[in-house]
């Protein structure tokens, strides 16, 4: 769980440095005090307050953290957008300079989603996973319809030329369209072989 420690002239002034900082509003974390600070006399001797502050496991907000950290450290702008369904959270990046992020076939933003999948429910302590689903410029939409075209183009020549056909490797993501695109097809049948993360659809005759 992400948290700060910060000073300032007062505990008042401590929280709202800390909170600009977090870029929060204060319901979004939990105040802890260090130290009070004190005066001094006539100015002298006188000591800062400290406060910590912790975000609270607010799926939302640390999404938000931890991909501003990161576009942060790849310097790109980019506002984030979050719908939070009851097990699905939909995030789309928009800017420019998407195709950075995007990747060779996706593969930076799937990237991201599996880390950002991981950090959202790293300390789920209710055991409520929640799916993350990451995307930019609609290019889940697009890949999947591209994907689905190829599948339904490599089955009319499995059945056309009675040949199998094995795909080049792919992710779980994009492997599930490829299957679930072909499942009520009435010639062919699909099965993935090989390990991760070169593993492989087959596309090939039934029976």
């Amino acid at each position: 769980m992400k948290f700060i420690e910060i000073t300032g002239k007062n505990i008042d002034d401590a929280i709202e440095k800390g909170l600009k900082e977090l870029k929060l509003e204060a319901d979004k974390v939990e105040v802890e005090v260090l130290e009070h600070g004190s005066k001094g006399i006539f100015g002298l001797g006188s000591k800062p307050a400290k406060v910590k502050l912790t975000v609270k496991h607010d799926y939302t907000t640390v999404a938000k953290i931890f991909l501003k950290d990161i576009l942060d450290k790849m310097d790109i702008q980019s506002e984030i957008n979050i719908i939070e369904e009851a097990d699905i959270i939909r995030i789309n990046l928009e800017g420019p300079d998407m195709g950075i992020l995007i990747g060779y076939r996706g593969e930076t933003l799937d990237a991201l989603q599996y880390l950002l999948s991981l950090v959202i429910n790293k300390e789920n302590k209710d055991n409520d996973y929640k799916k993350v689903i990451l995307d930019t410029e609609g290019y889940r939409k697009k890949r999947e319809e591209t994907l689905i075209r190829l599948a339904n183009k490599l089955a009319y020549k499995v059945n056309k030329y009675n040949k199998s056909i094995t795909l080049e490797p792919m992710n779980p993501y994009e492997r599930r369209i490829i299957h679930a695109a072909l499942q009520s097809h009435p010639h062919v049948t699909t099965h993935s072989q090989g390990e991760e993360p070169y593993r492989k659809v087959v596309i090939e005759l039934k029976g």
